[in-house]
């Protein structure tokens, strides 16, 4: 029987556990230990009194104690030696559950299952008490905590700098199939992971005007008189490597008011008044990527990524004097890398405080800054590559207009040189798009302000090189490189993959968690039946426990014995969900025709956020939920297709649906997704591709093997040919029955209980324009559905196409990014953790 809490039961601890063991052990009786104190000491509670979230919260400050001997020996010896470090800037940070992670990247994750349990709690149930920030959109920030995650792990002194946003990504609803956004409230009850450092309080300004002068030696300086100041509070949270010793750091930023109170105002009785500039300026942080439609939104976001890496920069500057290095070698004590185009505003905020504060001539303040940036571009969508009006500009950054428009003079002055006489190339490479109404063009500005610029697929590199940044590649070839992205195993499978992590550890040993490559072992068991047969045992208990899921959160009862079709991500036209819910109707159709014949059952998992503006994709949504409505009705259909739309989709759902899922749907528009990561993490997890040549699915298929891939849809270049010819639609759909059947089916109000407008914005942009090219790929789409019904008919054919998956797909670990990014762009090595003891502490007071 579990040993059950009392306050009357004393522990069996072995007399060995002493003071640093009680805070530093790792043994199953020190941690036992250490939880009971921190209930009592941390929570202020006895069992009695209790409640689950005081128990989470007592675990995790035994956890944090761990993690912070470990963050101070870092902080220790990267001050020490002055380590080169790398500042990854990004306006996102989807950093997921900290719990879990910690307790597999500390290697304690049995020891403790095994303590709570004993202690009569339910371990699982401690997790999932745990509130997941919503720090992140997608793709971009779940890619910065992958690297985080692998820098810590690599041993590459590093730190993440974002904001800490009080509200992050929406909780999503579904309420009569709409999206319905409520408040992400993820520090409700506050946060035991993160720690405040108010004396490293830093001020932006915003707003106001300039001022020049000239200095007694006739040199000309420019003072910057703001409208408001607000002060940046820095938040750190420890991020653990797996196995080792280091725990770099993740600095978030919030905004709060040079002065919260104004106690004159409040005594004159305006009681608003008193604590208006609280209010404004803690706004700057409330919520990640405010609604832009209105101008005020607009503005927000341009003060929110300006607040950050202003403040991130000080910081920089601040640890620099700390460790006194002189501040003309900024670029050698940091490797800047700027995670899109979110904190380009960066390259002009260095240089105003180099040459503004710090003295420091043009020339070299601007030689000092390129090599000091490295810029990733994560998007090919023209309206994703972002722009501020220049009006706008000069009222919130006045003093970064000027530097850009200086900037922008000598950038021109060389392109002239370089392509004379060339005016179109010259309007085409400037920082101001001066057509129409004027803006800054902040991808530009990232080009020419760094010394290295990526792409993070190969065909998305290779498409910014000849499309979309092609005269800067005419004028700076050397720059461009491309860093494929990866995502880290520790997090997607051994913390996410339980059973299938033992499987493979069992077979090939632990290596491959921190060296993916050696997944290549597994390939000779792809052929041994017994081994297969344990791969299929490993599914099909990932899929019961996924069914148990959906069905708390959604109702539905799904069959474990179905193939799991899923799609899961954000909600976007070029994503394509709706050729998915098209090919979904198709099989309906055939179904109630007889035409479906002994096709396997399947259930279509679907999740994904849509922007709350973004009224196409919110419709998107309500027809998979219309769709899957119909078909829970209709008992003759139910049996043998389902659609499941998963509310709310984040990290936490990720870790449950990867490992459950048969079939990953990798299905944009060729030559519009960057990259994706979410494909890696199916592939990873043994789910077979259905996808067109697009991101990394290309790169995917070359080393899993074009016949354990199912390829489909125009190439990029096909894409582009179909369109400069003229593409119609129309022509598509009268051309194709089934096609013609299942989008009839939609305009006749057929899944909107008889009304035909609901859907018609839908059904006239699919024949009247379709930009994404939905339509055209269609036939080709049902064609491969029909390929994978027939592999997965062959249970041992679909085992040996999944193990080998797993097996060829080592090149997809974030691991491998952060290498490439360390040798060949930041320069970075990795330097090694000597764990700080209590007397190393002492020894330092007493020096």
């Amino acid at each position: 029987m579990p040993e059950m809490i009392t306050m009357n039961k004393p522990v069996d601890t072995p007399q060995t556990v002493g003071p640093e063991d009680h805070r530093t052990g790792l043994r199953k009786e020190a941690l036992k230990r250490a939880f009971l104190d921190s209930l009592f000491y941390m929570q202020g509670k006895f069992p009695a009194l209790a409640t689950k979230r005081d128990y989470y919260l007592a675990l995790a400050y035994v956890v944090r104690d761990r993690l912070l001997q470990r963050w101070v020996s870092t902080a220790a010896a990267y001050t020490e030696q002055r380590s080169r470090t790398v500042a990854y800037l990004s306006a996102e940070f989807l950093i997921g559950p900290h719990l879990g992670n910690n307790l597999v990247n500390l290697g304690i994750y049995a020891e403790v299952q095994q303590a709570i349990t004993e202690l009569g709690l339910d371990f699982d149930g401690l997790l999932q008490e745990e509130d997941e920030p919503g720090l992140g959109n997608g793709g971009l920030g779940r890619l910065a905590a992958c690297f985080l995650d692998s820098m810590a792990t690599l041993e590459i002194p590093a730190m993440g700098y974002g904001i800490r946003y009080e509200y992050g990504i929406f909780e999503q609803e579904i309420i009569d199939g709409w999206q319905v956004e409520r408040t992400d409230k993820w520090l409700r009850y506050g946060t035991p992971w993160d720690v405040a450092r108010p004396e490293w309080a830093v001020e932006v300004k915003l707003g106001g005007h300039t001022e020049r002068w000239t200095d007694e030696h006739g040199r000309l300086h420019v003072r910057w008189l703001p409208e408001r100041v607000v002060m940046g509070v820095p938040y750190d949270t420890p991020v653990l490597g797996y196995h080792n010793n280091t725990a770099n750091t993740l600095r978030l930023w919030r905004a709060e008011a040079a002065e919260s109170f104004d106690f004159a105002v409040f005594n004159r009785g305006d009681y608003y008044g008193a604590v208006n500039h609280k209010v404004v300026s803690e706004n700057l942080t409330k919520v990640l990527y405010p609604n832009d439609e209105a101008i005020k939104g607009k503005e927000l976001r341009l003060e929110q990524q300006y607040f950050f890496v202003s403040c991130s920069l000080q910081d920089m500057l601040r640890i620099m004097r700390g460790q006194r290095i002189p501040i003309e070698r900024f670029h050698e004590k940091f490797a800047v890398q700027l995670n899109d185009t979110h904190p380009a505003i960066a390259v002009p905020e260095l240089m105003r405080l180099l040459v503004d504060d710090h003295g420091v001539a043009w020339d070299e303040a601007w030689s000092i800054t390129r090599r000091t940036f490295g810029y990733t571009n994560h998007t090919l969508m023209p309206e994703a590559l972002e722009c501020w009006p220049l009006h706008m500009l000069a009222r919130l950054l006045p003093r970064h207009l000027e530097i850009i428009c200086e900037i922008n003079a000598r950038f021109l002055d060389e392109v002239r040189l370089r392509f004379w006489g060339d005016d179109q190339r010259i309007a085409r490479l400037s920082l101001i798009d001066e057509s129409g109404e004027r803006y800054v063009r902040m991808a530009h500005l990232a080009c020419v302000g760094s010394h290295a610029i990526n792409g993070v697929a190969e065909l998305h590199s290779e498409l910014l090189k000849q499309d979309v940044l092609r005269d800067f590649h005419a004028l700076w070839p050397e720059k461009f490189r491309n860093k494929t992205n990866g995502v880290t195993p520790r997090r997607w499978i051994a913390l996410s993959n339980p059973r299938l992590s033992a499987l493979i550890s069992d077979a090939i040993g632990e290596d491959w968690i921190t060296h993916l490559d050696e997944l290549k072992r597994l390939e000779p068991l792809a052929q041994d039946r017994g081994f297969g047969e344990r791969w299929r045992h490993v599914k099909r208990a990932n899929k019961d426990e996924f069914a148990v899921f959906v069905r708390q959160r959604t109702g539905i009862a799904v069959d474990p014995q179905s193939m799991f079709d899923v799609q899961v991500k954000r909600i976007h036209e070029y994503k394509r969900q709706h050729l998915n819910i098209l090919h979904v109707i198709a099989e309906y159709i055939r179904l109630k025709s007889g035409a479906r014949g002994d096709r396997s059952p399947r259930t279509f998992i679907f999740g994904g956020k849509a922007a709350p503006a973004y009224m196409f994709a919110k419709l998107i949504i309500k027809l998979i939920n219309a769709v899957g409505e119909v078909l829970e009705r209709d008992r003759e259909a139910r049996n043998h297709l389902r659609v499941v739309f998963l509310p709310n989709y984040n990290v936490s759902s990720g870790q449950r649906v990867y490992p459950a899922a048969d079939l990953s749907e990798q299905i944009s528009t060729a030559g519009k997704e960057a990259s994706g990561t979410g494909n890696m993490k199916f592939s990873l997890n043994g789910a077979l591709t259905i996808g067109t040549l697009d991101g990394a699915n290309i790169e995917i298929r070359d080393e899993v093997g074009a016949e354990n891939f199912f390829l489909f849809g125009l190439t990029a270049p096909e894409v582009a040919s179909v369109k400069a010819r003229g593409y119609r639609p129309m022509e598509r759909y009268l051309a194709n029955p089934v096609l013609r059947e299942a989008i009839d089916l939609i305009g006749s109000g057929f899944f909107s209980h008889g009304d035909p407008a609901l859907f018609r914005p839908l059904v006239d942009n699919l024949l009247h324009s379709d930009p994404y090219l939905v339509l055209a790929d269609f036939e080709l789409y049902e064609a491969c559905q029909d390929d994978v019904t027939q592999a997965y008919r062959d249970t041992e054919r679909w085992t040996r196409m999944a193990i080998l998956n797993a097996a060829r797909c080592g090149k997809f670990s974030s691991d491998r990014t952060i290498r490439q990014y360390c040798d060949d762009i930041w320069k970075v090595d990795p330097v090694p953790i000597r764990l700080l003891s209590h007397d190393d502490v002492k020894s330092g007071f007493l020096q």
